[in-house]
């Protein structure tokens, strides 16, 4: 369709550009100073929180889940209303996914469900800060130490955002990030994972360079020549590279303004359709200051689908965010049924993501408006 407004798009200057081209004319395109750089760079945004950074928000994931030892007979307590990545990484180490409803005002997982869903076996409580607003990671933490898990935030949305004074990537045990083009910021696909503690930053830092051990101190045959290098855990190739780390550093030079831009649209939105019957606007709650990756409308009536038809034919391309994890066949084939997160569902069948992104116009905004109330009409 011809002059289609996407829902999202990435945002690239002339300075994205040259600090690219500067990499490609040096010595370094891959393992590199401009990894190092990027990473100290994004922990300036998590309260210094270190990062390793890789391939995408699906490999941080794994990463992440491979850092806390996640397998076979190990639990994950998992929001739906994610992509489906966040609960197949779990899956894939061998863990059971256990899922968790979620509020019906910010689409994140619900505290209380997520108490109920802990057993002895669960080793880690994955939480989504949908959209960009944090979820309540303070009582989410709270929850898991006490079982004995660890808190992962799934924070591929929300990177600027933070939560009751305290930025994202600082509150869980361990934080990943996704950098797709469309996210609030780019490195053209890529993603990072930012852990306080030591011994999981180094897991993870393993994992995602093949489980290679360079450490002659633990090492088992440290004496075999200066090439040496073992593997000790299977680990995969999850390497960021300098070329697109140095995009990522140019674009976190500008995340602030980015977060900002996202919040004017995101309040215009707001503002342009609060008195509209038959749709609800996105809440705020108290300690959130969110870094808003999408626009989530509710559509309210079971008109979700009208809207959508009509808003698309109009050349606006509007999008749902997302389908309940476990309705995906594959976790179907494994004994997941509809109706398992009634809370995930009904928001699902709300949900009606806008266009949003730093250089939306507020005029396409207005535009977006009109035709809902147009429809509305």
């Amino acid at each position: 369709m011809a002059d289609l407004l996407p829902y999202g798009r990435q945002s690239i200057t002339e300075d994205d550009v040259a600090a690219v081209t500067e990499v490609l004319r040096g010595d370094w395109l891959t393992t590199g100073p401009a990894v190092a750089r990027f990473e100290a760079d994004l922990a300036a945004h998590t309260g210094g929180v270190p990062a390793v950074s890789v391939t995408s928000g699906t490999a941080a994931l794994h990463v992440a889940y491979a850092a806390a030892g996640v397998g076979q007979g190990d639990e994950v307590v998992c929001t739906p209303m994610t992509f489906v990545a966040t609960a197949a990484t779990a899956a894939l180490r061998g863990a059971t996914v256990v899922f968790a409803d979620t509020s019906p005002e910010t689409g994140n997982v619900d505290v209380d469900a997520v108490r109920a869903a802990i057993t002895p076996r669960t080793k880690v409580v994955a939480a989504v800060d949908y959209a960009g607003h944090p979820a309540a990671l303070d009582e989410l933490a709270e929850v898991a130490h006490d079982a004995g898990a660890l808190l992962l935030e799934d924070a591929a949305h929300s990177v600027g955002g933070s939560w009751r004074g305290r930025p994202v990537g600082s509150w869980a045990d361990l934080t990943t990030f996704s950098f797709f083009p469309t996210k609030n910021l780019t490195t053209a696909e890529g993603g990072a994972v930012s852990c306080a503690d030591q011994e999981l930053l180094a897991r993870a830092r393993e994992f995602h360079n093949h489980g290679l051990v360079r450490d002659k101190v633990r090492q088992r045959f440290p004496d075999e020549g200066g090439w040496h290098q073992e593997v000790h855990e299977f680990g995969l190739n999850y390497r960021l590279p300098d070329v697109l780390c140095a995009l990522g550093s140019s674009q976190l030079s500008r995340l602030p303004a980015f977060v900002v831009r996202r919040a004017e649209l995101h309040a215009r939105y707001d503002a342009g359709l609060a008195d509209v019957d038959g749709v609800a606007t996105p809440v705020t709650l108290p300690g959130a200051e969110p870094a808003w990756h999408l626009y989530p409308l509710r559509v309210l009536g079971g008109r979700r689908r009208e809207l959508y038809e009509f808003l698309r034919e109009r050349g606006i391309g509007v999008q749902v965010n997302y389908v309940p994890v476990y309705w995906h066949p594959v976790f179907a084939d494994l004994g997941y049924r509809r109706g398992l997160c009634p809370g995930a569902e009904r928001f699902y069948a709300e949900e009606l993501s806008l266009p949003l992104w730093p250089g939306l116009a507020d005029a396409d905004v207005d535009r977006v408006v009109d035709e809902i109330r147009t429809f509305y009409r």
